[in-house]
């Protein structure tokens, strides 16, 4: 933190979301991102088992506006081919998707 007050909010933090009204209050992002952050973490466990690093893709926690959980995915282009790959052999080995 730099300082006394409302400084704190800036250091480090996009606070454009808030200012631009996407944090709306009385919604519960909290609970939101409960539910995507457990979603998330069986998603991170299945790649690790399948032999990807969290550092180059993972599944990342988020809320939409109206604090609905959000699994995004993030990673460098080439291990995001390597995991489509992936699911195209799981989903042709099936008969298509699930």
């Amino acid at each position: 933190m730099t300082g006394s007050g409302e400084d704190w909010l800036s250091d480090g933090l996009d606070v454009a979301g808030a200012e631009s009204g996407l944090w709306v209050p009385g919604v519960d992002y909290i609970a939101g991102w409960r539910g995507a952050r457990e979603a998330a973490d069986r998603l991170n466990r299945a790649l690790l088992g399948v032999g990807f690093e969290l550092s180059d893709v993972r599944a990342v926690a988020s809320t939409n506006e109206d604090g609905r959980g959000v699994v995004r995915l993030a990673g460098w282009p080439d291990a995001v081919d390597r995991l489509a790959q992936l699911l195209e052999v799981r989903a042709d080995g099936c008969g298509g998707a699930a």
